[in-house]
């Protein structure tokens, strides 16, 4: 067995929200599911990354106003998808980012600290720390975390025509933590407006 990687530095955190949310029909960033009063999914996410990073980038398409003082981060090669916004922030920051997509409202920090851990304990030379839902193997690819070495197999996708996250870094290289679908609520994300009701229903089970 490898052995674990030696000490890391901190990784950028990432907010993935350059999505036309299509499937929406309308933009979900703004969508404030707990209330008026509180965080739009963008802002949620973010601030969950700036619990858990030392720096945080917004990865976006547009003019969006930001909060925060946050870097805005536009892809260098639009049409990609989130493969495009994690190969644009792996290029800038020239190091490993935890990247986060903007659309799952009941993604939690111990979620993330997990991860973190678990990329602390990664064997050598993994190059993607990520979660996979153990009684279907579905990855996580868009809550993970990817070293600065993985930037190599995004830029051959790329080349490939190949923009589905999950197939970039080849399994052998990838570094998984298990969950079970009772632990699946931080990954449930918002894509279509069924989605957004269902959410709903979820709040107000969780709160009365």
């Amino acid at each position: 067995m490898s052995a674990p990687h030696a000490a890391v530095s901190a990784p950028v955190g990432v907010v993935l929200a350059g999505g036309l949310s299509a499937r929406m029909g309308s933009d979900k960033r703004g969508v404030r599911l707990f209330g008026d009063s509180e965080p739009d999914l963008l802002t949620r996410s973010a601030a969950l990354l700036e619990q858990v990073t030392g720096e945080v980038w917004i990865s976006v398409r547009d003019g969006l106003p930001l909060t925060g003082g946050y870097l805005r981060l536009r892809d260098e090669e639009e049409g990609m998808g989130p493969l495009g916004g994690i190969m644009t922030a792996l290029r800038a920051a020239q190091d490993a980012v935890l990247v986060l997509s903007c659309d799952l409202p009941f993604m939690e920090r111990p979620v993330l600290e997990k991860l973190l851990a678990a990329r602390a304990q990664r064997p050598a030379g993994t190059l993607m720390t990520t979660f996979v839902q153990q009684e279907t193997g579905y990855i996580e690819a868009l809550v993970a975390v990817y070293e600065f070495g993985a930037l190599e197999w995004f830029r051959r996708a790329a080349e490939r025509g190949v923009y589905k996250v999950s197939r970039v870094v080849p399994q052998e290289l990838q570094h998984r933590v298990a969950y079970s679908r009772e632990e699946s609520l931080p990954f449930f994300n918002v894509n279509y407006p069924a989605d957004l009701e269902m959410a709903r229903r979820v709040i107000r089970a969780l709160t009365t």
